[in-house]
């Protein structure tokens, strides 16, 4: 369906050249201040036509709040936001040879399957255009879990095609163990991401290379993929839902649902594979004690553990439960489909003689464009695990104290009291 989460419900609408995109978003805390000046750097961040290496697809993708606050307030009541459309082109699609062929690796052929109708202009719903609501939710998640517990979501490009910004190597088949790797995620930034676009890879020579990549597939009219790393600083512990609603099961599901994207891996990811548990294992330490934020919120709604991992090959999360650590992981995302290339493939009715030349403003890489959406899900992913934790403890508190009768039960007491100071605080 078109609705993602159970606590910070977000539902998108609009199709690829339709009037309008956008969602409405169900769950939001009410006495949140909000205006679309919260909203819209993320819109800018994603929109096309940012550069010779997007698709030339001019679109401002100005954000406006039809409802849910008022006084620049939140009302804690759905708010619905819309996206108009200003440079749709349906015509690019509604020509004689489009109509008669599915593209090659597109969605035409499966819509008509399932529904028995499709979009004719662009790719309907399963376009990236669709991700414009996704994009506009997160970025109210975003000011809570920053406000709140001063979470922060940074992503970049780690590759595009055969160029990687952490070669695998025998020494470290995984970044998880590339100690350049684990100091970028420890400390990049949005900003420093930005500062190489078009790419928004933080490293400026593997930066000129993909840039280089991206713009000879574009000039053979061919397009090319690649990869997107992210990094949730500041994460709770506690979070997750086991078994079948596993902090990373979460993560999974909401980037194999990005448009293009055809691989997630967190933590060591496939390279852990390579490597003995004996290296693999996060060794449990001693905490160092947090200090508070500048800003005076708790940086933790739940209790801080008092361990943490000497390692984090498990990518912030283990038994499906987050740990405290940083959690991050990479996704993989197709060349994109439709190219300027004539390619050779079957009408829809059966015919095999003729070919298929696209039209169209398309990006000859997504990577690039998808660091947002990629850092907008995994925002929609962590406010509603820590709204169903924040339930679960409020719900905790309620009940009559424990008594320590044992050493487990006393642990247990000794936290739920952690637990109940910060989640009242």
């Amino acid at each position: 369906m078109s609705t993602f989460g159970e606590y910070f419900k977000v539902t998108t609408y609009g199709e690829s050249h339709c009037r309008s995109v956008g969602c409405i978003v169900d769950g939001v805390p009410p006495g949140m201040e909000l205006t679309e000046a919260d909203i819209q750097p993320q819109m800018t961040r994603r929109r096309p036509g940012q550069s010779a290496l997007t698709t030339p697809r001019n679109e401002q993708d100005l954000v406006e709040i039809q409802s849910g606050t008022e006084f620049g307030v939140t009302l804690g009541t759905p708010i619905a936001m819309v996206v108009r459309n200003k440079d749709q082109r349906p015509k690019d699609y509604g020509n004689s040879t489009m109509d008669l062929y599915p593209r090659p690796s597109h969605a035409d052929w499966t819509y008509l399957e399932k529904y028995g109708v499709k979009a004719s202009s662009g790719g309907g719903r399963s376009s990236a255009r669709e991700t414009i609501g996704r994009v506009a939710a997160s970025a109210i998640a975003e000011k809570y879990l920053t406000l709140s517990h001063g979470i922060e979501i940074v992503a970049f490009v780690t590759s595009v095609g055969g160029v990687h910004m952490f070669p695998p190597s025998a020494t470290h088949p995984s970044p998880s163990t590339n100690p350049e790797f684990l100091s970028l995620i420890e400390s990049v930034t949005r900003e420093k991401v930005d500062e190489f676009v078009p790419v928004r890879c933080p490293d400026q020579k593997a930066s000129d290379r993909m840039a280089e990549e991206i713009a000879a597939f574009r000039d053979r009219d061919d397009s090319i993929g690649g990869t997107v790393t992210c990094v949730i600083r500041n994460v709770p512990s506690g979070l997750g839902e086991p078994c079948f609603d596993k902090m990373e099961a979460m993560l999974a599901h909401a980037m194999l649902s990005i448009p293009a994207s055809k691989g997630f891996e967190i933590g060591s990811g496939f390279g852990g594979c390579e490597v003995p548990g004996s290296i693999h294992n996060d060794p449990f330490v001693l905490a160092p004690e947090v200090p508070p934020l500048e800003t005076g919120a708790t940086r933790n709604g739940l209790s801080r553990p008092k361990l943490a991992t000497k390692t984090n090959n498990s990518g912030g999360i283990q038994g499906g439960i987050t740990n405290g650590a940083p959690i991050y992981f990479r996704v993989g995302f197709k060349p994109p489909a439709t190219i300027g290339q004539a390619q050779q493939t079957a009408m829809y009715d059966g015919d095999e003689s003729g070919k298929l030349e696209a039209k169209g403003r398309h990006d000859p890489c997504v990577v690039p464009r998808a660091v947002p959406i990629v850092e907008a899900m995994a925002a929609l992913v962590v406010i509603d695990a820590l709204m169903a934790q924040q339930s679960r403890q409020v719900s905790r508190s309620l009940l009559p104290p424990l008594k320590a009768t044992t050493p487990a039960v006393k642990a247990m007491v000794d936290g739920e009291e952690q637990g109940v100071k910060c989640v009242l605080k």
